[in-house]
Order: C-alpha cells, then structure tokens, then sequence
C-alpha cells in the first residue's frame, strides 16, 4: 500500500538543489543589474546613443542610417553594427537618389535642398557651405544618399526586380558623389543577402496580418478541442472499449478515404498540361495550393497514407489479444481518474510552473546577452591607418596623435562588451543558466508525474474502492513528493538535464561542423548524437517508472530507480505489449481530435461551409491558423491523455507488484479490480499464476 508517514529522501541532493536555485536568482539578478535589454531592443548609433528611445533626443529617430553603405562588407556586419562608417539615427529612410555636391549645387537656388539633406547629417552640422571635401573628410553628411527602407530598424536600400533586372526607385546606376557612376549591383553586393531577408519580412508581416484577423477564430478551434478532449475521456470512462475500438476503425476508415482521395486527385491531374511538374523544379513556394496542383505531390500523399494504413493493420492482426488487454487497463484507469477528477486540471500546474521556469531563463539569457559596457574603435577611411579598430576613448581621441596621423578618423561605437572578470564569463553563466533551467523543466515534470502516481497509487492499494481511497488524494501526495522527495525528484531530473545539456552542446558542435570535409569528424558526432539520443530516451523511461516507485514506497531515487528496473524485468513481456500498445491507442486518441479539429478548421478557414461563410476573415495564407489550430488541438489532447498514460503506467507497475507481493489468500489478497483480475487470467485460489497471453 501507499506510505502515508515518509522520511525525507536524498537530502544531499535537496539542499544542493536550493543552493542552486538560490544562486540562479543570485544570476538573474546580477544580470539584471548589468544587462540592459535596450541593447537588444534599439539600434545604436556611431555614438553609444539608442534610436528610438524614448525620454532622449532620439525618442523621434527608431531607425539606424548608415552614412556610406558600400563601405560595408555584408549584413551580418550591418547588424552587428560594426560597419566601418558613420551611423546615425534618423526618423525616417532616404526616399530619393541624392549626392552632397548635388545638394551643394541646388542649395543656391532652393533651401529645401538643405532642409531635406540636412536630417541625415550629424547633429548640429548646419553649414551648407563648408567644402565638399572637408565634409566627406570630417564626415558630417553622406556622401550620398540612397532611397532605402527600414529593416530590422535599419535603412537598406529598396530593391526591386523588374523583368529580371535589379533596380532601386527604377534606376540601375547611380552617383557615389564621389564623381562616379556606380551600379545597384554595387548596393547589393555591399548588402548581400538582404533582398531575400526583405521577402522573408514580407512574408512574416502577412502571417502577423493573418494572426492580428483570425486570432478570435483560432482561440475558438482550441476551445472545441479542449472541449472533444474531456468528451472523449469522460466518454472513456463508460465505454472505453467501444470508443477505443471506434477510435482504431475509424483511423483506418479515415485514411482510407485519404488514400482514395489522393488517388482521385492524382488521376484527376495526371492527363492535365503542366500538372508533370516535380516538386523540386517549382522550389519552395508560400502559397501551399501551387503544390496541390501537382500530380507527384498526391501521389507521395497516397504512397504515404498507404505506408500508414498497413503498418496500422499488422499491427491490429498481430497484437488484437493484447489491445484488448490494453483496453481494460484503460477502462481500469477511466474508473480510477473517475474517484479522482482533480487530475484531469493537474497538468493547467505543470504548464504555469513550466511558463515560469521558461520566462526566467529567456528574461535572464536576454539580460546577460546584452550585458557590457560601450566598445568604441577607431574608423578610418583612409586604408594605410594603422589605428583602425583599435579601441579608443571618446572624450579623449580629439587630443590624440590618431586624428593627426590618420586625417578624418573617428572614435565611433562598435559593440557591447567589457574586460572586467563577469564579462569575460558571459558565456559560461549562459551555459549555467541553460542547465539550471533544464534542470528546473525537468524537475517540475518530474513533480507532475511522482504526484499523479501517488494519486492514482492510492487508488489501487484501497481494497475497497473508492470506499478506502484516502481524501484529497492528489493534494496529499503533491504535498508528500514536496515535503518528502525534492530531493530525489531534483536527482533524477539532474542525470537527464546533463544528458539534455550534452545533446544540446553536440548539436550546436554539428551545426559549427556542416561545412567541414572531415568525414571522421562527422561521423564521430553523427554516433554520439544517436547515443545520447538513445539514452536520454532509457532515462526518461526509468525516471517515469522510478517516480511511481518513490511515491508508493518513499525510498530515495537509487533504491526506487533499482526496484523499479527489475520490476519491469521481471515482467518485460508485459511492458513491452501493454504499456506500448496502450501509448498507441492514446496517440490514435490525439490523432483523431486533432485531425478532426482540423479538418472543421480546414473546410471553415477555405470558405467551405455555406452558413458561416460570410464570418470568415480575410487571410493571405489559410495554412498559418490551419496549422496553428491542429498543432494546438494536438498538444491540448495531449496534456489531458498524458494524465491517463500516467495512469496507466501507475497501475500497470503496481499489478506487478501485487502479482508478487501477494497470492490472492485471504491473508495475502489481491488489491487489483475484479474485473482487471478476471482479463488478466488470474485466479484468487492457492495463488496460481498464469501467464498472459
């Protein structure tokens, strides 16, 4: 039975995991005092000044103008602002082609020339007069000016193709004001990249609009699936079998008539013009109903669905006795989530603790990135000087040798960074704030799991039921996993965090590597990947089996983990048919409603039911609230089917132990269900035991 009256267990592990805790708002709170998320929020200019900010003479000027553009070698320097020319934060982009000497020239005629020149010359330059070659030398105004957009807060150039040809305000050349002619080709060279990062804002911009319209209806979607999810389990409470096996028919019947569908499409379009097209000769393409009108792509969708429906039906020919079993363990676990509904609403706990642990790290790797002091360096526009990007002070380069032996340079911002010992561990404490916070979501879902199984522990071990279930069952055994086991929980989730962190440190080393000719190298990462991949996946496993160990018996993680290992052992057959075909039935579970959601959401968001046509908002791709509603459908019904499988698993490990502990005597009784003990082939006289078929 449940041990009510525990001892604390691995208390080592506890007091070290609140010395962590502790030291982790001990980080957040340093960096808090030196980060300052305005670095990552504004742009900043050649002066340390942020654009945009608000209470500063910059609050009406969001947006970063790079004085000579070409001087600047690709995008990645450009948003790193470590370009070497003059930046200046202004209110709005250059809309015209424009040179200083131009300027210089009409200004005699019209002052307007000035007034507009003017906002994208340094603060407080108001002489129009001053040479020409003292003003590009000083760097007071641009040389020229181009028309531009603003882009991640930054004036680029507005690139536009017309008939194949690159054009910026439909002119392919322009003036440096230098007294050449340069190509837009220049601009693009010097801005490699950015045309294509301007069609991806593009696109982001359409998908917010679509978000920004259709936000109402998708929120709606999520209710009803939330709302087919708890039908559909206090459906499974009464008729699990009836509904499992509708569930499982009713897959095949669908994806069957997916496969005929496809197979309709596809020779619907084979005899059209144009319909022969590969998918690799179209590329990648926003508008997904290009691909629909193509016949490969209905055909990959039927040879898909086909693969789908025969790995379903061998696996109904070859297991049916045991998904009847499966089924009554879940009508076994409908009863018991029945006497102990509270935890239908456990997992609403672990989402707000997780958005917690998830919103301290972010606001804490955000406070740390964009801690450090303003770097400035020396920029020169003359190649010969030595002093370029060296680091400078500015009150005190005007007094400096630099400005007498490299004419026209200036001490301008670079970056953030420092010297001091906390800057130069900025990413050691982002590697300690990745682990604790793995640490931290793996602990809290550990919590979840070591509460529901005592909950549902409790269940089983009451001889009568629900007659002797303890009250509160779930408030008492989160209050025991607390009080009693933090510190195994905090044990357990620390081996998989280390293993997380490791995965994690090997796919960023794959990334650094993709372009690396050493096949050893590759292969090498390629093992350990799949290695701790394997090992991440053995742990969860026994954590999960360990928790419901802990929560029946309250020894520490070890003893638990150990118990727990040669339990499922000793019953591996089991384990292996039971508890995976039981995780089949509840993802088919998933599958249904999500799909089903889906498919209401699919058929409403393309226009195609006739009553409520009229309420369907304008979208530029129907796809993104589409698959936004199925992928929240899927992870609602997940969070309430994961309270059953944790049932499941819960009662399958302790009938294990009961066939053990116990042989169905008047002093040694079993403690599982009449009707589980009846499916299972078991029997109550002189504690014979047969096995399951």
């Amino acid at each position: 039975h449940v041990l009510t009256e525990m001892g604390c267990t691995d208390v080592l592990c506890c007091v070290i995991f609140v010395i962590v805790i502790l030291g982790y708002i001990v980080l957040g709170t340093v960096a808090w005092m030196h980060g300052d998320p305005r670095k990552v929020v504004y742009p900043t200019d050649s002066y340390g000044q942020f654009c945009g900010q608000q209470g500063t003479p910059n609050a009406n000027k969001a947006i970063l103008f790079y004085f000579n553009i070409l001087q600047c070698a690709n995008p990645t320097v450009l948003i790193n602002l470590q370009c070497p020319t003059t930046q200046l934060c202004v209110s709005k982009c250059p809309d015209r082609f424009a040179t200083y000497i131009d300027m210089q020239y009409n200004y005699r005629r019209n002052k307007s020339y000035w007034d507009y020149y003017k906002q994208f010359c340094k603060p407080g330059f108001n002489n129009p007069d001053k040479p020409v070659s003292q003003v590009l030398r000083d760097e007071d105004c641009p040389s020229m000016i181009v028309p531009s957009r603003p882009f991640l807060q930054r004036c680029f150039p507005d690139f536009i193709t017309r008939n194949g040809t690159l054009t910026v305000a439909n002119k392919t050349n322009f003036k440096d004001g230098h007294g050449k002619v340069r190509s837009v080709v220049d601009l693009r060279d010097a801005a490699n990249g950015i045309t294509s990062l301007l069609d991806a804002k593009e696109v982001g911009v359409k998908i917010f609009e679509d978000y920004a319209s259709s936000w109402f209806w998708i929120l709606i979607g999520l209710v009803i699936s939330m709302l087919v999810s708890l039908i559909f389990i206090l459906l499974l409470r009464f008729t699990a079998g009836v509904l499992f096996w509708m569930v499982i028919f009713g897959v095949i019947v669908a994806v069957g008539y997916g496969i005929w569908h496809c197979y309709w499409e596809y020779s619907t379009l084979k005899g059209k013009p144009d319909s022969d097209i590969t998918i690799s000769d179209i590329g990648f393409q926003t508008d997904f109903r290009v691909y629909l009108q193509l016949s490969q792509t209905w055909l990959i969708f039927m040879i898909s669905l086909a693969v789908i429906e025969a790995i379903i039906i061998i696996v109904l020919i070859f297991l049916r006795s045991r998904v009847r079993i499966a089924i009554a363990l879940l009508k076994e676990g409908s009863k018991a989530i029945g006497c102990i509904m509270s935890t239908l609403f456990y997992p609403i706990i672990t989402f707000l603790l997780l958005a917690l642990c998830i919103a301290y790290w972010a606001v804490t790797a955000v406070f740390l990135a964009s801690s450090g002091e303003a770097v400035y360096k020396v920029m020169s526009t003359l190649p010969d000087c030595k002093y370029t990007n060296l680091t400078c002070d500015p009150e005190t380069f005007s007094q400096s040798n630099v400005t007498k032996l490299c004419p026209g340079s200036q001490c301008t911002f670079a970056f953030y960074g420092g010297e001091s010992l906390y800057h130069r561990y900025i990413f050691v404490l982002q590697l300690c704030n990745l682990l604790v916070f793995l640490w931290l979501v793996n602990f809290t879902i550990a919590l979840g799991q070591c509460t529901l199984a005592g909950a549902f522990a409790s269940y089983y071990w009451a001889l009568r039921k629900p007659e002797d279930i303890p009250p509160c069952p779930l408030a008492s055994s989160f209050g025991r996993a607390l009080r009693y086991h933090t510190g195994s929980l905090a044990f357990g989730a620390l081996i998989l965090s280390i293993v997380q962190f490791i995965r994690i440190i090997l796919e960023y080393l794959d990334h650094k590597l993709k372009g690396a000719h050493n096949a050893f190298t590759r292969f090498l990462l390629c093992c350990l990947k799949c290695c701790f991949w394997c090992l991440e996946h053995f742990i969860k496993f026994m954590n999960r089996n360990a928790y419901i160990m802990i929560s029946i018996y309250g020894k520490n993680f070890c003893a638990s983990a150990r118990d727990a290992f040669f339990l499922l052992m000793r019953n591996v057959m089991r384990v292996a048919v039971l508890d995976k075909v039981t995780d089949f039935l509840l993802f088919l579970g998933k599958l249904l409603i999500s799909g089903s959601v889906g498919v209401l959401a699919f058929f409403f968001f393309t226009r195609q039911i006739p009553v409520i046509q009229e309420e369907v908002p304008s979208l530029n791709y129907y796809w993104v609230p589409l698959l936004t509603v199925i992928f929240g459908s899927y992870m609602i019904a997940h969070g309430f089917f994961n309270v059953y499988a944790m049932c499941v698993d819960t009662l399958f490990l302790c009938f294990c132990e009961d066939l053990e502990r116990n042989d169905g005597s008047p002093s040694k009784p079993y403690y599982m269900p009449p009707g589980l003990h009846r499916i299972l082939n078991k029997t109550d006289q002189g504690g014979k035991k047969y096995a399951v078929s």
